[in-house]
């Protein structure tokens, strides 16, 4: 068997606000993109996994925070919380070791490999 990895793309657009942040303290908005890279090996079928149901089952888990206040689902929604949380369900839903990596709006982003 070949070990291999396959990686999509998702976007979503949230709001939130970094409570007591100088800054991000007032409710605003990013778009952001989600990449998810999953490996596994090579079954008979030729695949490691369809990219049908990895986009399926990523979007199931995204929904829960596409146009939503992050505030309502993590106390402190930063890059690397939602990051966390994303790849905690990903990882039960897809059953293959992953990284996650979230992009808050251009040139900031958050990782948690999982594959190393």
């Amino acid at each position: 068997m070949t070990k291999m990895r396959l990686g999509i793309i998702e976007h979503i657009d949230s709001a939130h606000y970094l409570p007591e942040h100088e800054t991000c303290g007032i409710v605003h908005g990013h778009t952001y993109k989600i990449e998810i890279v999953l490996e596994g090996e090579k079954q008979e079928n030729g695949m490691v996994m369809d990219f049908y149901e990895i986009k399926k089952a990523v979007r199931e888990t995204l929904k829960k925070y596409d146009h939503k206040l992050l505030n309502d689902i993590l106390p402190f929604p930063s890059a690397e919380n939602m990051c966390e949380q994303i790849h905690a369900d990903l990882s039960e839903k897809l059953g293959y070791p992953l990284s996650v990596k979230v992009w808050e709006g251009h040139g900031k982003w958050c990782e948690l490999n999982g594959l190393e």
